[in-house]
């Protein structure tokens, strides 16, 4: 009996009807193991680990959210059914190689374990990989490794850091993409609108501008880019007598064509990001719907790994598509194919080819709609790929107008061979085929269709950032890979660092203080030129890791050097915070003066406001009011909802319980951890802890001794409690802990 693991139930059902009888194929459900997170484990606080001098850190990889509980149920059945040969067929990329790595470790006990790997969930492909084995690649599983102990060490150090500003987190890659979105906000803040008047008319179906100035002309319009637009002008009076002189005259002269020809290149086949940005301008889908459609089509077998930045796609797939185009359109639909060449460029990993359906004959397919529309925007895509390009017949015009200083130009054109966008039929509108009726003949005379129509406008600020479009900058400028891009935006929303406006990303009042004012710290340095959240840098680290995955660097070196820069960088980020107070000091520091007469602030701070006192300054003057009595600030809103809370909960009279501690009202509390308040707080717990224990709790308690068959009795007696009615929610707590110890270890003597 032979066992394969792959990471989703649904790639599993599929790849089982093509192996039949002798195989278990079972699902890990994504990752098993991975860096301390769990708050439970001492090392989950723990921002890296030591390591020797040419090693890497060997942190004591722990199990991920229910991966013990699965993996546990999957070796119960390689038990029970005598398996003695385990394929590991995770996904093809770094992330994939890991979780087999890990898995390899945990399944050692089955024989011999072998790395499959395959781009495609196809028989052929699935035979074909099980019937060739490889080893795990070291490299990609270092490449892994490498990236996560570097986003652990940012991801703890600086987040720790922008506490002190009440923000939750920063990240490696987060912080510069969220980077791109502030400085868009802050460019669209900046922007002065630039007005501009247009003049346009419609003869024979075809739009005409008038053309007002040419780009040497003094009063020649140009935007904020400095892009000429020769049919905008910023004189109202020059628009308006225009305006007049058309509707006045109803028709222009035709005094130039310009023949032309316009070829349109179909594009490459999807990489993720294409595919992502593509189905939300076409579908109208958020990045995550394509992610999770896509999945479903790749786990059910109709398209390839939808994790790549690659256009190449194998030869095979592109002659069954290049045989199916000519039985359906002709020859004349064949192109040379675009995309085909392999060329690594720039960030390109180009570990897998593009997405592309494993059937190419197959021009429909999944099980619902939006599978459907996906898996057919896909396959056009591809298919497109293939094809010739389509024609267009084009004719730039120019009109004189009786009266008129300046020409009216215009274009037409029409479309003389579909091309590839015959297999696009189903997302474009009517396209013209024929040429107007009226012909191009110079000195014929154009009537206007209607009225003109003068429009004054302003220019716009430059677009936010929406989901596909950040996507499209991460992948230009080499922030993050193809397996983080969804993750990385989806963070940034949860984090409450963006929020949408419909397809548009906005950063919140924490998203631009922790890129205006937190990330400074770290990217303006004057010993490094490129700052740890700076794009290059970002970029950098980025093609360190693919050269450790190609085995072109070490990963100890990598790593250790990555240490080295970091340990700089945050160090000097810190000297320089020391500098400033931060937000919680003067937050503190004023709410102590507020109860404090002129005279005695005077005294405290001399005539500077709190801004303008240095972080020294603060910390000095904190420390020597924190024993005086000038100290004792008002509570908290937490501070105060807690006692509320605690308070209902216990259903005791508040003002007879703070009488009791000295004090008149929940108003007359102090703040701070030595406040009043909190001394509240601690005898509001210590009642609570002494409190009969919850419904829950005992029911817990009964369900645990029953399931170990011991008397509740005999757990009673362990806490020296005599019965189970009497038990206090502080001993409930310490019997449910021990009876878990007790379970878990029959659980570990079983196995």
């Amino acid at each position: 009996m032979k066992l394969v693991i792959l990471e989703s139930g649904a790639k599993a059902r599929t790849i089982k009807k093509y192996l039949g009888k002798g195989w278990i194929v079972d699902a890990c459900n994504g990752h098993v193991q991975d860096l301390p997170s769990n708050r439970k484990s001492k090392d989950s606080s723990k921002a890296m680990w030591a390591s020797n001098p040419g090693e890497l850190p060997k942190p004591p990889w722990s199990w991920t959210d229910r991966a013990e509980r699965v993996m546990s149920k999957i070796t119960s059945k390689a038990k029970k059914s005598g398996v003695d040969e385990v394929y590991i067929a995770t996904d093809p990329d770094r992330e994939g190689e890991f979780i087999a790595w890990r898995l390899t470790e945990i399944l050692s006990d089955f024989g011999p374990v072998h790395r499959v790997s395959f781009n495609e969930i196809t028989k052929d492909a699935v035979i074909s990989a099980i019937s060739n084995p490889q080893d795990l690649d070291m490299d990609l599983v270092n490449a892994a490794i490498v990236r996560r102990l570097m986003d652990r060490l940012v991801g703890f150090r600086c987040s720790k850091f922008c506490r002190s500003w009440k923000l939750r987190s920063m990240g490696r890659v987060q912080t510069p993409t969220l980077g791109y979105i502030v400085e868009r906000e802050l460019e669209r803040e900046a922007h002065v609108p630039k007005e501009y008047n247009s003049v346009s008319a419609f003869s024979n179906g075809i739009e005409l501008k008038v053309r007002f100035h040419e780009s040497v002309d003094s009063e020649a319009w140009f935007d904020d880019d400095g892009k000429h637009f020769p049919d905008r002008t910023s004189n109202t009076g020059q628009a308006k007598v225009a305006l007049e002189v058309i509707n006045s005259e109803r028709s222009l002269n035709l005094e130039s064509v310009k023949d032309g020809t316009v070829n349109r290149r179909p594009k490459a086949p999807f990489t993720t990001d294409t595919m992502l940005q593509t189905s939300s301008s076409t579908l109208g889908w958020s990045i995550s719907k394509t992610s999770k459609i896509a999945s479903t089509l790749y786990q059910s077998g109709h398209i390839t790994y939808i994790r790549t930045d690659s256009t190449r796609t194998n030869i095979s797939a592109r002659n069954d598509m290049r045989k199916h185009i000519e039985s359906k359109f002709g020859k004349d639909y064949l192109g040379a194919g675009v995309g085909e060449s392999g060329k690594k460029k720039g960030n390109v990993q180009d570990a897998h080819e593009a997405i592309r359906p494993t059937n190419p004959i197959m021009e429909i397919a999944g099980d619902d709609r939006d599978e459907k529309a996906l898996y057919t925007l896909i396959w056009s895509r591809f298919a497109a790929s293939q094809m010739s390009n389509s024609i267009r017949e084009r004719r730039s015009m120019s009109f004189s107008c009786s009266g008129l200083e300046v020409p009216v130009t215009g274009t037409s054109s029409w479309r003389t061979h579909s091309g590839w966008e015959e297999v696009f039929s189903w997302s474009s509108n009517a396209v013209q085929t024929q040429p107007p009726e009226i012909g191009f003949t110079v000195g014929t005379s154009w009537a206007i269709d209607d009225d003109a129509n003068m429009t004054t406008d302003f220019t716009k600020p430059p677009r936010r950032f929406s989901e596909s479009s950040i996507i499209q900058q991460m992948k230009k400028d080499g922030i993050g890979r193809p397996s983080t891009y969804v993750s990385t935006v989806t963070k940034l929303v949860d984090r409450k660092y963006v929020e949408k406006d419909g397809s548009s990303l906005i950063p919140t009042i924490n998203g631009r203080t922790l890129w205006i004012e937190v990330a400074p710290f770290y990217n303006e340095t004057e010993v490094y030129e490129q700052g740890l959240f700076s794009y290059d840098f970002t970029s950098n680290m980025e093609k360190k890791l693919d050269q450790i995955e190609a085995g072109e660097e070490s990963a100890p070196d990598q790593w250790s050097q990555f240490v080295e820069t970091f340990r700089d960088m945050h160090n000097i980020a810190l000297e320089k915070r020391r500098e400033k107070p931060t937000v919680r000091q003067i937050q503190y520091l004023q709410a102590i003066l507020n109860r404090m007469t002129e005279e005695d602030r005077i005294d405290t701070i001399g005539d500077k406001s709190v801004e303008e006192l240095t972080g020294e300054e603060v910390r000095t003057i904190i420390d020597g009011l924190s024993e005086s009595v000038q100290s004792n600030i008002p509570p908290s809103e937490k501070q105060i909802a807690t006692i509320l809370k605690l308070a209902d909960r216990l259903n005791i009279d508040l003002s007879k319980f703070l009488n009791e501690m000295g004090e008149s009202d929940i108003s007359e509390l102090t703040g701070g951890r030595g406040g009043s308040a909190s001394d509240a707080i601690g005898a509001l717990i210590e009642l609570d802890k002494n409190s009969p224990a919850t419904e829950k709790q005992v029911a817990t308690i009964i369900s645990m001794t029953d399931s170990l068959e011991m008397p509740i009795e005999e757990a009673m007696d362990a806490i020296k409690t005599e019965s189970i009615h009497t038990i206090t929610k502080s001993d409930a707590s310490i019997l449910i802990g021990n009876l878990k110890k007790t379970i878990n270890s029959k659980r570990r003597t079983k196995k």
